[in-house]
């Protein structure tokens, strides 16, 4: 059974699903059209255990959806609003300091 969760849930899944660079691809390739894991994983350029992985991590926030297509399963958005969302953070300016670095980078594996 599927139910919305709240506003700050919402925004909580999705910063953890934007926080690995092979998540961020699979969005934005899934942005273009659905698609079969080991297209993805060759479009990529990981491992399909990998990119299996990824996939689970991503339907578990609830932004990607998996259907039986076949004997296969293809997978895209949950929502062709995540599509928009995807757009507008790709566009908006992040403040950086080119000379200063997060003191977690190193050991919290961010910025």
């Amino acid at each position: 059974m599927l139910t919305v969760a709240p506003d700050i849930e919402v925004l909580t899944r999705f910063g953890r699903a934007l926080a690995d660079p092979i998540r961020c691809r699979i969005l934005l390739a899934l942005r273009e059209a659905p698609a079969h894991p080991s297209d993805l994983a060759e479009a990529i350029g990981v491992s399909r255990t990998r990119l299996s992985n990824h996939l689970a991590c991503l339907r578990d926030c609830g932004l990607v959806v998996a259907t039986p297509d076949g004997r296969r399963t293809r997978y895209e958005l949950a929502d062709e609003r995540l599509s928009h969302a995807l757009d507008h953070l790709r566009q908006a300016v992040v403040a950086v300091e080119h000379d200063k670095t997060c003191p977690d980078a190193e050991t919290e594996g961010c910025c």
